[in-house]
């Protein structure tokens, strides 16, 4: 396995926590559940294209550079 796709004890022991709290939840909790972290994931992945476009200068006038 990459290394890439490897989790820390850490974070296995997190995600083992989330998997027992989402057990718990109703189906329809844990749709709306999964609803809302697709959403976050989707604004998570804008604010890293905008950190990128910022600190790479896409976009801005190069010229004044």
């Amino acid at each position: 396995m990459d290394e890439m796709d490897e989790l820390t004890l850490e974070q296995e022991f997190n995600l083992r926590g989330f998997a027992d709290q989402v057990k718990l939840m109703s189906r329809e909790q844990a749709q709306e559940f999964l609803i809302e972290q697709y959403k976050l994931m989707m604004l998570q992945k804008i604010m890293f294209q905008q950190i990128l476009k910022q600190e790479w200068r896409l976009g801005s006038d190069f010229a004044s550079l």
